[in-house]
């Protein structure tokens, strides 16, 4: 557990050290892990926004060798790889795996994706990028659902292209702020705390708030 959250609250110097031993592999690594985080329902607790964030403040630093350009187009293609895979292993596999590994795929996880698939529809598969755990298991359960394929995959693109396109700028722009940069961790738990308030409202309105009138 230390060491993840080490992971989590030092990322810069944790890829600084990587890019310095391992240079280009950097990449694949980057693809690895939004991959992993967004493909398969057995790892929602890699870094999502906290990891692009990062990345966007490596890339500002001229000395990190890091191309803004490339890492985008890396996380672009394994984001929307990563919640493809997610949807067909759901699709095909789903129900079996709710049954036989409820430990693994976690109904308290599942639940709260349906919430927000009852709140927002299909436009959940875009919200749930800026949501950690429900990033990961949103396109699980529209695969178990049946989801259209085709309107998958619309809101897959815009989400990716949307997460991305956000959360990479802003570590480029903010990240190296000598105030940002001294309190990383402290901004990362702030990224962490943020990304997370919709899946409590959405707990929370589940528990306590009144039926949606009709």
């Amino acid at each position: 557990m230390n060491e993840i959250l080490d992971l989590f609250l030092n990322l810069p110097d944790h890829l600084g050290e990587f890019i310095r031993n391992y240079g280009v592999l950097i990449y694949g690594l980057l693809f690895l892990i939004v991959f992993c985080e967004t493909g398969l329902v057995i790892t929602p607790f890699l870094p999502g926004d906290s990891l692009l964030f990062a990345i966007g403040a490596l890339a500002a630093d001229p000395t990190s060798n890091l191309n803004i350009w490339i890492a985008a187009v890396v996380l672009l293609v394994a984001a929307i790889l990563g919640d493809t895979v997610n949807y067909w292993i759901g699709r095909r596999f789903g129900g079996w795996m709710i049954r036989k590994f409820p430990r693994i795929v976690k109904p308290a996880h599942i639940e709260r994706t349906n919430a927000f698939f009852v709140r927002y529809g299909g436009k959940t598969i875009i919200i749930a990028r800026f949501v950690p755990i429900v990033r990961t298991f949103a396109p699980f359960v529209a695969g178990t659902g049946e989801m259209n394929y085709r309107r998958f995959m619309y809101f897959n693109v815009i989400g990716a292209f949307l997460w991305v396109g956000l959360i990479l700028p802003a570590g480029w722009f903010f990240g190296n702020i000598p105030i940002v940069k001294e309190n990383f961790g402290i901004v990362v738990l702030g990224i962490i705390i943020i990304s997370i308030l919709p899946m409590v409202w959405e707990i929370a309105r589940a528990k306590f708030g009144k039926p949606d009138a009709k």
